[in-house]
């Protein structure tokens, strides 16, 4: 049940309104310098609130963090491109400001008239971003009269200009948070049943909350990718060359003893002779994998049988692929896993950037319910954590 104002709640007309978006989208060298888009998928995710207050007469602000600056002003991570780009694609002038605090973007905010549309600096290139400051918070308040929070992607963290802020104005969700949260609430409080959760990426011990959370409230916890190979080791398989995780293997051992019937591993899977698209590959049911090979896939029964659940179910949670599936020969269980998935008359909700550019992949993004935008966001809520950037938010009355 979402419980938090969002901006139809709000009057915005002739208002300056501060929107958290969440730009922070791959970029790509442009062959005559400069860097561009590569993946409009966020900057889309976001239009309909941006459009709804445009429609509605408001001066928007909008704010994000892109990569990784640490703190720092470095020209590789601004989000002029993203300025560029947004102008394309709403068919109108983006202003942008060279800062997201200070007297330069006070200048841009108080001149911005309704309907215009300003785009300041990476959040990040502030320290006070990540510590959530509460200056910086303080200053990006002063910018405008409400605050939006639609970046989903980091509503986990808890930052000056996703919390911190949210305490300085009246605060609401945009569209796309408002969505995000309905899909993923659902699953986490009363999904169609059966409910099945399928966990893949490299790493368990991203997930190990989420595993433990799921085992609870799912029907069937579909396992795939490097994480089976550190619960594989933690049942004594030898595992040959195969990625694992050795500072998880306790824990993993008790998920294994806690999970009953509900945990299911690949019981064959693709290894190769080599971490190489071209390696030598073969199949082999799940036993002792020899010295210099590893395991890159699942494997055909698995496959036949991971669809047969999928299938049967009301409710489908997926989070990570089931092999390097960047290797094209490597790539079968998870493209399969994305077909069964998008054939299933089941609910079915993706997180995670390779899930999604998986299902994007094989042309199937159509066929699922909802893509989520926040891989770490989508999977503390799995995990059942609350996070901090929708707490803020004013709750309905």
């Amino acid at each position: 049940m979402f419980n938090k104002k969002t901006v139809r709640d709000v009057d915005v007309r002739g208002k300056r309104v501060l929107v958290r978006v969440d730009f922070n989208v791959p970029l790509s060298d442009r062959p005559n310098g400069g860097k561009e888009v590569a993946d409009d998928t966020r900057i889309r995710a976001a239009l309909p609130t941006v459009q709804f207050l445009l429609q509605q007469g408001a001066a928007v602000i909008l704010m994000s963090h892109l990569g990784r600056p640490k703190g720092e002003v470095k020209k590789e991570f601004s989000l002029r491109p993203v300025a560029d780009y947004l102008s394309r694609i709403l068919e109108t002038q983006i202003d942008f400001c060279d800062d997201c605090v200070g007297s330069e973007a006070d200048l841009s905010a108080n001149s911005l008239q309704p309907g215009n549309v300003l785009l300041l600096e990476n959040t990040r290139f502030h320290p006070g971003e990540t510590k959530n400051d509460p200056w910086m918070a303080k200053q990006l308040a002063t910018l405008a009269d409400i605050y939006v929070n639609d970046a989903f992607g980091s509503a986990h963290r808890a930052h000056a200009s996703t919390e911190g802020v949210a305490h300085h104005l009246p605060a609401v969700a945009g569209f796309l948070m408002e969505k995000e949260i309905q899909y993923l609430g659902q699953v986490i409080t009363d999904p169609e049943r059966p409910f099945i959760a399928i966990l893949g990426g490299a790493k368990i011990s991203d997930k190990i909350g989420v595993i433990r959370h799921l085992l609870d409230k799912a029907d069937r916890v579909l396992i795939g990718g490097g994480m089976a190979n550190t619960l594989f080791f933690a049942q004594g398989y030898p595992i040959g060359d195969s990625l694992f995780e050795e500072e998880v293997l306790e824990v993993a051992r008790e998920i294994i003893a806690e999970s009953g019937d509900n945990l299911r591993l690949p019981f064959d899977v693709v290894i190769a002779d080599a971490f190489s698209n071209d390696a030598e590959a073969k199949t082999m049911g799940m036993g002792p994998v020899p010295n210099g090979w590893r395991i890159l896939d699942i494997g055909s029964e698995t496959i036949k049988s991971y669809k047969k659940v999928i299938l049967e179910a009301e409710t489908i949670v997926w989070n990570g692929p089931m092999g390097v599936f960047e290797f094209p020969n490597f790539a079968k269980g998870t493209f399969e896993i994305a077909q069964a998935v998008a054939e299933s008359k089941a609910i079915s909700i993706i997180g995670g950037g390779d899930s999604v550019a998986a299902i994007q992949h094989a042309g199937l993004a159509d066929k699922i319910d909802h893509l989520s935008t926040g891989g770490g966001a989508s999977l503390e809520m799995l995990e059942g954590k609350e996070l901090p950037g929708l707490v803020a938010l004013q709750d309905k009355d």
